[in-house]
């Protein structure tokens, strides 16, 4: 149970006190009523003694009471009705409220932090006015009179005779037949006569010689004269007297409120609340509403009336100040009033009572049995014991009259209990206990029992331990035998109070639940929530049971009409099963805190408890889900209605994630048109990748340091046209004035039933500023009807289904330039009409389940709040959790920009891998700004081009690609076959000067500029890329203002082509040193060049064959000269699968005259089979060449910038690796033909083969690397090795060519001569451009068995060592001789040629001899 500001040694004495009756006159009640009090209320707060008294027991023995109190109240002559009673305690609990500001007791049990208030004011408030408002009862005198003051005024006419009058009223109400209430103690009942004398008024003189006759009459133990109202009532008194009545009259009760006007005449008040609790001022102002009340009164009107709020009566004596002609002495005299009454006429006639009804128990002890069974029939005449048990076992079973000795025993154990003996108490209970059973008088036995536990417990140092079940005997008996649940609930609010203060917890809880039932529902709320204390009050607390009874007062709080009781223990209880996981408990909670803050016009807590069933995740029904939102749409629409002007509220509904939300700057792309396709650009329906992001990103900052002359300004910032939760959104985002902004909003329905949003738009902030940067005007809201700043996109309906999760576009469009900020969504919340039927759940009242209930709606707002990034920078921010600003929501608004849109015209989604096709691009300028220094930037610059840099060298465009090459064709006379048709073109013409990967390629507008509204066409070649697949290739389009922005100098626009290739041609090619070492010019150095084409397509895109058109070859140094093998065959078809085999002589390109060619000349060379030549060195044919070229030419370019020819070991490497260096691109161009419905088209393509080494085969595109496979790890510790700088053999093979010149066949007449001379030419040609030294060593001979058996031995006759030094490529030649003795087939090539360069020391070998052998045949004549 909860903590009570009274202990249970103090309860109990104050709620059995001696009850002393006053009967006044009608001048006496005047008197009285002069301060607004009755007589008997005049008296209560004095009624408690200030010093201890003293009294005799039966033994004689001094027995000492403290703190005894004395319940005076004016006679009634009917019982109060049961009806009256609950009413009053209903009103009593109803005007008990927690104090406002009260700290309540934090208690921690488990994980739970629980608040709860420790007192139940309420509760003890009810237990005290239960007590004192009990009925006397025939079974037990407890509450029986056992005086009666006689009230008559000095200033009456007779006051004598008056006291006589007062005299036989009081024994006509006690002893006729007639008045079987209220209920006398004795026969013999104290009358004590009482004098009131008004000091301001009255005639002192006069008083004091009536009271000196009452003295004679009544004796002077017998009459008081007591003086009041020493003031005038009028007067206005320095002196603030203070009011003790307040906090008693508080509780009042009707019928002594209708006492004020009525007269005495009406005396029908019953004993006043008179526990001296702390005064409840304040209480006014919080209780607002008549608990009485139908639950649908929620008319709010104000009900501060007193605590106690049906009192209707009091309206007219509302502000009146009681005690008003009282004085501080005059309360003093009360106070002796009271003290000499006990002292002289109360306590004396107790103890004479106890007296004589002990004589008569010890005369009883002494009689026999038989006797004294013969006596108690002849007393109890009236009682038949003999009925069966069945018929005893009730209330009226059995009845004794006043006189039975039984009742004695009980009137002394009362009388004793009264004044606190409770030895004597006990004992007397006791024995009466045992007759009662005996007699089988249950209602008795009980009664005894009751009390007998209460003596027990109560004895000074706790003789014998509380006997707990003789109360539960006691209940059970009045609850199931004699059905009387008043006297049942006393035991138990006893029984409990008692067990709690020896901390049996659980027994006390147990006892308060048993007593709950259907007859009373504000009985069962208390008693269930003190029950709910007891639980948490243990020694480790329960706390789930507390919460659990907590629910269970609350609803029967709410049955009874106490809706803030009910409202409180929901709340309590609700701590508990907050966030716990019990979703469905947590709803019925909030569910009913909501109804019931509704009913007391608490609008924002059930606002609030509403919105939470709606926020969690819940586990209803949708037909129960549905009823939760009607509620809360019907309980808003109410808060809304109080406060129309009021700000927007914030809505639960639907969820918004915040962090989701995106915005895009800029207009929505257009559709294809046709063969019209418009630039893919960004849209908001493209998913974020963070790879393809990072690339746009480096692509405009590599387009940006081309435009700033290879810097990157020190302000930019890469342009970002979609912010999402990936983007940086560090800085404010910039959006151009006249261009839409859209935001993209992510909602989520988390219910079973569709949410209808209604007049869906963005919410805003907006401060115009001028040119120059200042404020112009006030912050704009967003309001309706100021679209001239900010027009706003309503979306009139907007339904989102159940637990769907959808976005809404919304756009905003800003007409001035300045600072906006995006500060959430506003719409209105509803229902669809016919969604859901409510199904069981009651609707508030005027929420009918018509049409009008399922379309409600409520307009209000969701904040967007975005949480920026965790910081993780500094050590303070690693160390502590920090967030960066989010800035996405609130873009700047610049100036006007030109706006570029760009249209495809006949771009192809698919390509044959290197196929060449001619697309157009139109580039227009939707703005009312001229754009300029168009550019366009690629990774994949070898896939498009726009042409060449001049004219001349750029196709005129042709209307259709089947009939028209792409290329530019020149048709020739048939020249001598296979001859190369020579051209020269420079890169620079072409825009890859500078070899870099990445290429920003300027669009080649008019003047430069495209004006506003202005359009225009180019042409652009496209090359299928060489690996088959699905290809992106990204465009990025740059341009600019013609007039400079501060804030953006530069605007983008994307583009990402998907093109899908099939395979198509598959070229090798390799170039080796030609064996006849003198071309026409008598110069060393001719090559062959072999070029392997394999048909790849297997009949993919309808390909029927290809056709060789033309070989043209491209390199600064060399150029083919002339088709070694032509064949028959001179279209070199090639059908599916097959290969073709080509090969060409190549020579060196003809050095210019007079003066060095240029490095960046490139020399080309075309080799046709049929009757027109492509011209190579023009654009597109040179266009892709090049591109393919330039990411090789940079890799050269590194090689060499890092290979510096210094006479060391590693500059004698590089010049001999230089020999075997080629540098030529062979460029093979084809047909395609395709039969496409039923249609023949030509497809042209060329493929690209760069030759570096000799000997090396290259590839049209390099093959695909197989991952290796994994290895186990392997722990060793590296040795230091130094690299060797020794070239490999095929780099020494090439330093010095050698061969040698001889007869195939040589026939000899051996029988003739035995010798064979045969004579051999070695020649020896440097490659190299530096002086080298030679030996040639003959004296080789072949050891290998295998070899000796294959060729047979010869001899090299004369010199067989040779030095000579060749100068740079020359070449020089040697006569040997060969001797050989038999016929056979001889290998010659058996000298060893050592070569070092001249200004070097290490010698190397160049094992030339091992790449060929030169056979020789030697035949007999």
């Amino acid at each position: 149970m909860a903590q009570c500001v009274q202990s249970v040694q103090e309860l109990i004495p104050d709620s059995f006190v001696p009850c002393v009756a006053a009967l006044c006159s009608d001048e006496a009640e005047r008197l009285t009523r002069l301060n607004h009090l009755s007589f008997a209320e005049l008296l209560k707060p004095f009624s408690r003694l200030t010093s201890e008294v003293h009294m005799r027991d039966p033994n004689n023995q001094l027995h000492i009471i403290k703190n005894l109190k004395i319940a005076v109240s004016n006679i009634v002559t009917q019982p109060p009705q049961p009806g009256a009673i609950g009413k009053l305690l209903n009103d009593v609990v109803s005007g008990s409220q927690p104090a406002e500001g009260l700290v309540a007791n934090v208690i921690t049990a488990g994980d739970y932090d629980l608040n709860i208030s420790a007192t139940t004011p309420w509760f003890e408030s009810y237990r005290e006015t239960f007590l004192q408002s009990m009925p006397a009862s025939d079974h037990e005198f407890l509450n029986h009179y056992l005086a009666c003051m006689l009230v008559a005024s000095s200033g009456e006419a007779e006051p004598m005779e008056q006291f006589s009058k007062l005299s036989q009223e009081q024994h006509r109400i006690q002893h006729n037949n007639d008045y079987s209430y209220p209920k006398w103690f004795i026969p013999n009942t104290l009358k004590y006569y009482v004098l009131l004398h008004d000091v301001t008024s009255g005639d002192e003189q006069r008083a004091e010689s009536i009271y000196e006759e009452m003295k004679q009459k009544y004796g002077t133990q017998g009459c008081y004269l007591l003086k009041i109202n020493s003031r005038a009532p009028n007067r206005a008194s320095d002196e603030q007297i203070p009011d003790p009545w307040s906090q008693y009259l508080q509780k009042n009760s009707i019928q002594n409120q209708e006492s004020y006007e009525d007269g005495p005449c009406t005396m029908i008040s019953r004993k006043n609340s008179d526990s001296n609790l702390l005064s409840l001022d304040g209480l006014d102002n919080e209780v607002k509403d008549q608990c009485g009340d139908p639950p649908n009164n929620t008319d709010g009107s104000d009900h501060a009336k007193s605590a106690s709020s049906v009192h209707e009566t009091k309206k007219a004596s509302s502000g009146v100040i009681r005690g008003a002609c009282l004085t501080l002495t005059d309360h003093d005299r009360i106070r002796q009033f009271i003290q000499e009454f006990t002292f002289r006429g109360l306590l004396p006639h107790i103890e004479k009572t106890i007296r004589q009804l002990n004589d008569q128990l010890i005369s009883r002890k002494g009689l026999s049995r038989s006797l004294f069974s013969a006596t108690k029939k002849w007393f109890s005449g009236s009682k038949v014991p003999e009925k069966s048990i069945n018929e005893l076992k009730n209330t009226s079973g059995l009845l004794y009259p006043p006189e039975a000795p039984e009742l004695q025993i009980r009137k002394m154990a009362d009388l004793c209990f009264l004044v606190q003996h409770y030895d004597l108490a006990y004992s007397c209970y006791h024995t009466a206990k045992k007759d009662f059973l005996n007699d089988q008088a249950m209602l008795y036995a009980a009664g005894a029992l009751e009390m007998a536990a209460v003596s027990a417990f109560l004895q000074p140092g706790a003789p014998r331990p509380y006997p707990a079940h003789y109360m539960d005997t006691a209940i059970q008996t009045y609850r199931d035998i004699c059905k009387n649940m008043v006297l049942a609930e006393r035991c138990v609010l006893l029984s409990a109070e008692i067990l709690k203060s020896q901390s049996k917890y659980s027994e006390a809880a147990a006892l308060l639940i048993r007593l709950t039932s259907e007859d009373s529902d504000l009985r069962s709320a208390l008693l269930l929530e003190q029950a709910a204390h007891c639980f948490i009050n243990m020694k480790s607390p329960m706390v789930r049971k507390y919460a659990f009874h907590m629910i269970l007062a609350g609803h029967r709080f709410s049955k009874a009409g106490q809706k803030k009781h009910a409202l409180r223990c929901y709340c309590q209880a609700m701590q508990v099963y907050k966030g716990k996981g019990w979703s469905l408990a947590e709803d019925h909670i909030n569910f009913t805190i909501g109804r019931q803050s509704y009913t007391l016009r608490q609008l924002d807590n059930a606002v609030s408890a509403f919105r939470h069933i709606l926020i969690n995740e819940s586990k209803q029904s949708a037909a129960q889900q549905g009823a939760f939102l009607r509620e809360y749409l019907y309980v808003y629409k109410n808060v809304n209605q109080l406060s129309p002007d009021g700000p927007l509220p914030q809505l639960p509904l639907p969820y918004i994630n915040s962090s989701a939300t995106r915005v895009f700057f800029g207009h929505d792309r257009r559709p294809a048109d046709g063969e019209k396709q418009a630039a893919t650009h960004i849209s908001l329906d493209q998913e974020y990748d963070s790879e393809s992001s990072q690339q746009w990103r480096e692509l405009e900052e590599h387009v940006v340091a081309v435009a700033n002359k290879g810097v990157i300004p020190s302000g930019f910032y890469p342009t970002q046209y979609c912010l999402n939760s990936y983007s940086d959104n560090s800085r404010f985002p910039l959006a151009v004035v006249e261009e839409p902004i859209t935001v993209e909003v992510a909602f989520r329905n988390p219910l079973k039933v569709p949410l209808l949003l209604s007049d869906l738009s963005l919410l805003w902030k907006f401060q115009p500023k001028d040119a120059s940067g200042k404020d112009i005007e006030k912050v704009k809201e967003r309001v309706t009807g100021e679209p001239e700043m900010i027009g706003t996109e309503v979306i009139s309906e907007f339904l989102i289904n159940s637990e769907e999760s959808k976005v809404a576009r919304l756009k905003l469009f800003p007409h001035h330039i300045g600072e906006l900020h995006i500060m959430g969504v506003v719409y209105n919340l509803g229902t669809i009409q016919g969604s859901v039927t409510v199904d069981g759940i009651g609707v508030l009242p005027g929420c009918h389940t018509g049409k009008h209930s399922l379309s409600m709606s409520v307009r209000g707002r969701q904040d967007l709040e975005i949480q920026g990034p965790r910081l993780n920078n500094t050590k303070e921010e690693k160390t502590s959790v920090k967030y960066g600003p989010d800035r996405r929501l609130d873009p700047i608004i610049t100036e006007e920009m030109p706006l570029l849109e760009v249209f495809f015209i006949h771009f192809p989604t698919g390509l044959l891998c290197g196929e060449i096709r001619k697309a157009y691009v139109e580039f227009v300028n939707v703005s009312k700004c001229p754009l300029t220094g168009l550019k366009v930037v690629s990774k994949r610059p070898e896939f498009f081009t726009f042409g060449g840099n001049t004219a001349a060298l750029t196709p005129l465009s042709p209307s259709t690609s089947e009939n028209c090459s792409a290329y530019k064709t020149v048709v020739t006379a048939s020249p001598s076959l296979g001859t190369a048709f020579v051209s020269t073109a420079s890169s620079v013409d072409f825009g890859t000067g500078t070899g870099q990967q990445l290429e920003a390629i300027p669009v080649p507008l008019p003047d430069s500029v495209l004006l506003p509204g202005a359009s225009i066409q180019l042409p652009m070649w496209l090359r299928g890329p060489d690996e088959e697949g699905v290809h992106e290739i990204n465009f990025l389009f740059y341009y600019e203002s013609v007039k400079k922005q501060p804030k953006k100098r530069h605007r983008i626009l994307r583009h990402t082509a998907v093109i899908c290739t099939s395979r198509s041609l598959n070229v090798r090619a390799t170039v080796c040193r030609s064996n006849s070492l003198e071309d026409e010019e008598g110069r060393g150095g001719n090559m062959l060049v072999f070029v392997d084409v394999e048909n790849t397509n297997t009949s993919e895109a309808g390909v029927k064959e290809f056709h060789m058109v033309q070989v043209s070859s491209s390199s600064k140094h060399w150029q083919l000269h002339k088709s070694v093998n032509i064949s028959e065959n001179k279209d070199a078809k090639l059908a599916s699968r097959e290969k073709g085999k080509f090969c060409f002589k190549a020579v060196r390109c003809k050095q210019k005259e007079g003066g060095i060619q240029s490095s960046e000349k490139y020399t080309f060379a075309d080799i046709i089979f049929g009757n027109e030549q492509i011209i190579s060195s023009a654009s597109p044919c040179a266009d892709f060449f090049y591109r393919s070229l330039s990411s090789e030419l940079k890799k050269t370019q590194d090689q060499l910038s890092t290979y510096p020819e210094k006479h060391t070991a590693e500059g004698a490497v590089r010049l001999i690796e230089k020999c075997s260096e080629v540098d030529l691109s062979i460029v093979i161009l084809w047909k395609a033909f395709v039969v496409e419905d039923n249609k023949q088209l030509i497809l042209e393509g060329q493929h690209h083969v760069v030759l570096r080494t000799v000997g090396k085969e290259a590839f049209s595109h390099s093959k695909k690397q197989e991952p290796p496979e994994m290895e186990l790890l392997k722990f060793f510790r590296p040795e230091n090795t130094t690299v060797s700088t020794r070239p490999s053999v095929e780099q020494l093979s090439n330093l010095i060519k050698t061969s040698l010149h001889y007869p195939e066949s040589f026939h000899h007449p051996f029988h003739q001569k035995s010798l064979c001379l045969v004579p051999v030419t070695l020649l020896l040609s440097n490659c190299s451009k530096a002086d080298v030294d030679v030996i040639v060593d003959l004296r080789h001979k072949t050891t290998s068995p295998e070899a000796l058996e294959t060729h047979g031995s010869f001899t090299w006759l004369g010199q067989t060592q040779y030095k000579l030094q060749l100068k740079s490529q020359e070449t020089h030649s040697l006569q040997l001789k060969a001797c050989f003795v038999h016929t056979g087939v001889y290998n010659l090539g058996t000298p060893r040629v050592f070569a070092k360069l001249s200004d070097q020391v290490t010698v190397f070998e160049t094992s030339q001899q091992n790449s060929m052998p030169a056979l020789i045949i030697i035949n007999n004549v």
